[in-house]
């Protein structure tokens, strides 16, 4: 039972620590991946039809690939980078490179979501875009950003156990190598408590953060 107890502290630790760094580096790129797909789209302050387009395409190719065929198509890439393709550092390419361009669309539409008189009042008082952007447009959408960044570290949780199919570690490992691989039932039970622990106290601390920020925007 003590083995048991310290396979699944392990797993837990390791998932844990592949959601926290995936989902930083995620909002990090993200989110000004999102602004700058909104407000160079038609109609916007910063109007760029070409960037535009191709931001739109890039983040579409990527969303539209199956989180497992991804993993697999960007190991030599994860390779390059931490210099190796399994185990749970290598598993945060794949998951931020997955998470990315979702955060991306959900802050684009966060941002969509800004009354569009409170931009047009900020530019009639001379407002510069990165004003706008700064000061008017994050601060406005700034709960419906936070509920973004917790759909996204709920993702990444199913994503950080999928990765265990290929040597990722974490909760999802355990439970392909002893849960499925050695029959052992109660491993694989465990595991997937844990995991619906996790998105249910993610879920809850998201909403409290968005409710926080909205009582105070």
């Amino acid at each position: 039972m003590s083995e048991t107890i310290n396979l699944l502290l392990v797993g837990t630790w390791q998932t844990i620590y592949m959601v926290v760094v995936s989902t930083l580096i995620a909002t990090i790129f993200g989110v000004p991946l999102g602004v700058l797909l909104m407000v160079t789209d038609k109609d916007q302050i910063l109007h760029n039809e070409p960037l535009n387009k191709i931001l739109g395409t890039i983040v579409n190719i990527f969303r539209s690939v199956p989180f497992v065929i991804l993993l697999i198509v960007l190991i030599p890439f994860t390779r390059l980078l931490v210099g190796k393709a399994i185990g749970t550092t290598a598993a945060i390419v794949p998951l931020s490179v997955a998470a990315i361009p979702f955060m991306g669309r959900l802050t684009e539409t966060a941002l969509r979501e800004v009354d569009r008189g409170v931009i047009e009042a900020a530019q009639s008082m001379g407002a510069s875009p990165f004003q706008i952007i700064t000061k008017v447009l994050i601060p406005e959408a700034l709960p419906s950003i936070a509920a973004g960044v917790t759909i996204t570290t709920i993702n990444l949780v199913g994503y950080s156990a999928m990765a265990g199919v290929i040597g990722g570690g974490g909760l999802g490992d355990l439970a392909v190598r002893y849960g499925y691989q050695r029959f052992m039932l109660d491993i694989m039970l465990y595991t997937v408590a844990i995991l619906v622990a996790m998105v249910q106290l993610i879920q809850f601390a998201g909403d409290v953060l968005v409710k926080h920020l909205s009582k105070n925007r």
